[in-house]
Formats: structure tokens, sequence, C-alpha cells
């Protein structure tokens, strides 16, 4: 695992880096990840203008940032991603905001596709969902804990829905989306930090 690991890490991107990359292959009519289509490509374009608003608006709660700014040991926050998934483009901007918030704290992205035998290791009921935080020890690259693909919430919606209807419809997808906007970033980042403080106390 820690040479997939540090493989994957040789070609990360930092977050400023990563959405340049979209807003380049945007402007090439492409989007990230190595199947191409009009529906992606319009994705992509919608997720720029939520990651827009998201780096306006998301604040982050005042007990996560004290508790983000006493962190006694280093980590790397290795995200896996792409342009076109709405999820990512809801928890990615919340993950950057956090990380800034702490000098222990090295935010590093890797794309999907680009990263299969990283993205196998960590895959959801089979599936290659995203976006996956990765908490590393900095030290030894040791993958301590992992959130995502979603909050609780936005999971128990998904399930609830496909429970109801059998299938997930853009009626899921649009229910899914209202839910992050009225969550305004709450969720992931008060569980990401209950994750982070019980690693952190155990090393400790």
């Amino acid at each position: 695992m820690k040479s997939i690991i540090e493989n994957s890490l040789s070609q990360s991107h930092s977050y400023v880096d990563y959405r340049n990359h979209i807003k380049d292959l945007l402007k090439e009519g492409k989007s990230t990840g190595k199947e191409q289509s009009q529906a992606l490509t319009d994705y992509s374009e919608l997720n720029e203008t939520r990651m827009n608003r998201l780096e306006k608006t998301i604040l982050i709660a005042d007990e996560n940032v004290q508790k983000l700014q006493v962190l006694e040991k280093e980590y790397i926050w290795l995200v896996i991603s792409e342009g076109w998934c709405g999820d990512a483009a809801q928890i990615v901007p919340v993950i950057h905001k956090m990380a800034k918030l702490s000098e222990k704290i090295d935010l590093k992205i890797v794309f999907r596709d680009e990263n299969d035998d990283l993205m196998n290791l960590f895959l959801t009921n089979g599936a290659k969902s995203i976006p996956k935080l990765l908490i590393l020890d900095k030290n030894t690259l040791e993958v301590l804990g992992d959130f995502g693909p979603r909050p609780i919430g936005a999971i128990k919606l998904i399930l609830d829905y496909k429970k109801q209807h059998r299938l997930i419809d853009d009626k899921a997808k649009t229910d899914l989306q209202l839910w992050y906007l009225h969550d305004r970033g709450v969720s992931t980042q008060n569980e990401i930090m209950d994750l982070m403080h019980a690693l952190d106390q155990k090393m400790v």
C-alpha cells in the first residue's frame, strides 16, 4: 500500500492546481477523467459554479477552527476526486478551507481515473465512489482513517430514496444537491473533525 500512496502523492495537485486543471480542460470542452461526454462536461461546468460559490460562502465553525489549530501530529490529507463529481464539488472546497486553518495538514488531491491502484484500495460497497479523503501520517504515510464519499445525512438521503423508488434518478440528484445547500458544509466538517480528534488523541 505504501508504494501505491507514494506513487499517487508524486502526481498529486494542490487545491489551486486542481481547480486550474479543471478550468483549463473546460476551456477545451473537456472534463477530467478517462471518459469524455457532453454530460460530464456539463456537470463539470455546473460544479465550477458550485465551487466558486462555496469558496466564498463556506464558514468553518469556531469550535472546528480551534480543534484544527491545536492538532498535535502532522498529517497529509490525500483526496481522490474528479471535476465532474457533484459530491466532490460540495465537499472538496470544505476540506480545502479546513486544511488552510492548520499548519499540521498538507492537502493533496489526485484524480481518480489516474490512480486506479489507490482507488481500488478504498472502494465503497465495491464502487469507486468519490470524493474520498485519506488521512495519512505525514512521516510514515500510514493511512490512519478515511472519510467519504458523503456525509452520513447525504448517504441516508440517497439510501432512503433508492429504497422507496428503486433507482437513483435526476430527482434524487436534485434532492442531494439541495441537502448540501441547506447543510452548508457543516456535516462534512463535523464528521472530519470528529475523526481527526480521535486520531490525534490516539497518536499522542
